[in-house]
Order: structure tokens, then C-alpha cells, then sequence
């Protein structure tokens, strides 16, 4: 099994920046691709990267912005947000065991997920 929890989020005022972090415990050839999701209220819950051991993918609504990352020697994923926009408040999820790049895949693809970390992004 696998174990997942995120650390980093914040409130920041638009155009600031944050970095995510989600630590992995547990063994799984899940380890191999993992992403970051977010969620609105009320809306579902979406993409923003997803990581292999050799490329990235991106949502068209945080490329150039945000920068997928991780360090396997600390079992650790990252996610460096920056140019942060009002629209990017929501709950950030990280993910394993779904789709590699370059897909993205959705929500319920992926059989592991974090509690979740809030990002609020204010004017």
C-alpha cells in the first residue's frame, strides 16, 4: 500500500508563488507515475502535472506556471506554483497508481490520493 501526504499550501496574494509537497510511504510499482490534482468548490476535480521517471505533463491552465518535480532519495513529490492567479484557489491532491505522461488521465484513474492541502489565491 501506499500512503500519501501533502504539506505546503497557504494563502498568497495573486502573483506569489508556493511550493507543495507530498510525501510517499509504502512500496508500489504505483510510485512509478504520480500527479498533482486540484479541486474548486463545487466544480471536479482536475489534472494540473503528472511525473515520470523521464518526462512531465501539464494542464494548458498551469504550463509555464507550475513545475512538477520530485526526489526519489526523500520519497518526496513537489509542486512549484508560481505566477499564482485567483482561479488556482482550490484543494491540491497529489496522486499515484494512474495514467504516465503525456496523459494526465482523470480523477478516478489514479487508486491513491492524498488528504489533500488549500490553496487560496486572494486579489
Amino acid at each position: 500500500q501506499v500512503q500519501l501526504v501533502e504539506s505546503g499550501g497557504g494563502s498568497v496574494q495573486a502573483g506569489g508563488s508556493l511550493r507543495l509537497s507530498c510525501a510517499r510511504s509504502g512500496y508500489g510499482r504505483s510510485e512509478r507515475c504520480m500527479a498533482w490534482f486540484r479541486q474548486a468548490p463545487g466544480k471536479e476535480r482536475e489534472g494540473v502535472a503528472v511525473i515520470s521517471p523521464v518526462s512531465t505533463s501539464y494542464s494548458d491552465s498551469v504550463k509555464g506556471r507550475f513545475t512538477i518535480s520530485r526526489d526519489n532519495a526523500k520519497n518526496t513529490l513537489y509542486l512549484q506554483m508560481n505566477s499564482l492567479k485567483p482561479e488556482d484557489t482550490a484543494m491540491y491532491y497529489c496522486a499515484a497508481d494512474g495514467p504516465c505522461p503525456p496523459r494526465l488521465g482523470n480523477w478516478y484513474e489514479y487508486n491513491y490520493w492524498g488528504q489533500g492541502t488549500q490553496v487560496t489565491v486572494s486579489s
